[in-house]
């Protein structure tokens, strides 16, 4: 039982809020959380997170993507092939705002509170990690609502 605490915990906290990208509220921020780089770009996971943030952003739900990721390595650069992976998806360069050292969710949450001033974010991320990551920002004092988007198959 305590084994299953922490997940039931994360699960049950951030059940209400999250959803799809149609579901999603208005916010000023949407913020993705790095997946992974193959050859310098991204990996499935990760492009089906940044194709819905692109979606998010088209569709006028967030004015600013935060692209939060791992840059621990000269040859490894998440935020920036993030970035440029947005831009060629019509996301404006300046709309777009890199944490180069959002090394893990926790990481990136208090970053995207304490760094960068976000108050209230749409979470983009799998199925499988937006409970936990909606529910960590949420502790870390961000008003989060999550979207889960699809596993590559």
């Amino acid at each position: 039982v305590l084994a299953l605490l922490p997940a039931t915990w994360m699960r049950v906290g951030a059940e209400s809020r999250v959803g799809t990208t149609a579901d999603a509220p208005v916010r000023e921020v949407a913020m993705v959380f790095g997946a992974g780089l193959w050859k310098g770009r991204p990996t499935p996971y990760l492009a089906h997170r940044l194709d819905a943030a692109a979606e998010l952003y088209r569709a006028g739900k967030v004015r600013v993507v935060l692209v939060t990721g791992d840059n621990s390595r000269e040859e490894y650069d998440e935020p920036d092939a993030m970035r440029t992976y947005l831009t060629e998806r019509g996301v404006p360069d300046d709309r777009i705002v890199s944490d180069y050292a959002g090394f893990d969710s926790w990481d990136s949450c208090v970053r995207a509170k304490k760094i960068f001033g976000v108050d209230r974010a749409v979470l983009v991320s799998q199925g499988f990690h937006i409970h936990r990551a909606t529910t960590l920002c949420r502790s870390a004092g961000i008003d989060a609502y999550g979207v889960g988007v699809e596993e590559p198959r």
